[in-house]
């Protein structure tokens, strides 16, 4: 068996895989990646009853991996590039042999995926970091669960400029309630609700189009998304009208949190059946 460990700024994903089948996933949180990960590691074997000697391998991955220069306890442990692991992740969830996989984290990462051909194209700042701050300072929302549930209650229309807010005419394949300008309606009396709708729109919105750009002049045209950003409602419904005015299908796999943690398990479970 071979564990995947994806060591996020603030969250890590592990995953264990056995001759390329995973037996199990979860999440850890704590204030520090060595503590992160060596816990994700005690939770993982409670959980799923696993011995010491069961593991052969631990692939590590994530800007937090860094810090294990010593490895985890006895065991072979590898780090793995993180695009790489993004890269095969996203193909493995989304059972693909070829797509744009978009990781969508602190900030975004894209990275084209033909088989084991892994690029990394670009990326943007945009993203989890983005939003978790300016949920926090503009509404008094702190944590990711609080943000999408707060959003539930928000109005676009009090914060967007909407195409239907400007024109009364149809405008090519657009949609009327196609942004115009993010923020670009901001009204008064703007709820907290309104603002992290806001912010959410405007990182999917700006996700989805950088996405939708990399796959012009490509034979590439299905797009998977990765990160725990990518598993909301709003997420869905904006990737979706996307969809329908630009010639790309998206992808949100169901374990799309567990992506990158799935790509590093990947990238050594061939050698640990």
């Amino acid at each position: 068996m071979v564990l995947g460990i994806d060591v996020g700024g603030s969250t890590t994903k592990i995953v264990g895989f056995s001759a390329n089948k995973s037996i199990g996933m979860l999440q850890v949180e704590a204030s520090d990646p060595v503590t992160s990960a060596f816990g994700a590691f005690g939770k993982f074997s409670a959980e799923y009853g696993l011995k010491m000697g069961d593991v052969k391998k631990i692939l590590i991955t994530g800007i937090g991996s860094t810090h294990l220069t010593k490895g985890m306890y006895d065991i072979p442990t590898t780090r793995v590039n993180e695009f790489q692991a993004i890269g095969l992740g996203g193909l493995h969830l989304a059972g693909l042999s070829k797509a744009l996989i978009v990781s969508v984290g602190t900030g975004t990462a894209l990275v084209k995926a033909n088989g084991t051909q892994i690029t990394h194209i670009g990326g943007s700042g945009v993203g989890g970091g983005m939003l978790l701050n300016l949920s926090g300072r503009f509404a008094g929302v702190h944590s990711f669960s609080g943000i999408t549930e707060t959003a539930k209650d928000g109005d676009l229309g009090a914060i967007d400029l909407r195409l239907c807010d400007i024109s009364r005419e149809k405008i090519g394949n657009l949609p009327p309630d196609t942004t115009v300008s993010n923020f670009g309606n901001l009204k008064d009396n703007a709820t907290p609700a309104d603002f992290v709708l806001g912010f959410l729109n405007l990182i999917y919105e700006s996700v989805g189009m950088m996405s939708v750009f990399a796959t012009l002049d490509s034979d590439i045209k299905d797009i998977v998304l990765l990160g725990a950003l990518s598993a909301t409602e709003h997420a869905a419904t904006v990737f979706e009208n996307l969809a329908k005015i630009h010639p790309v299908r998206f992808h949100i796999p169901k374990e799309a949190i567990f992506g990158t943690a799935v790509g590093a398990a990947l990238s050594g479970a061939a050698s640990c059946k």
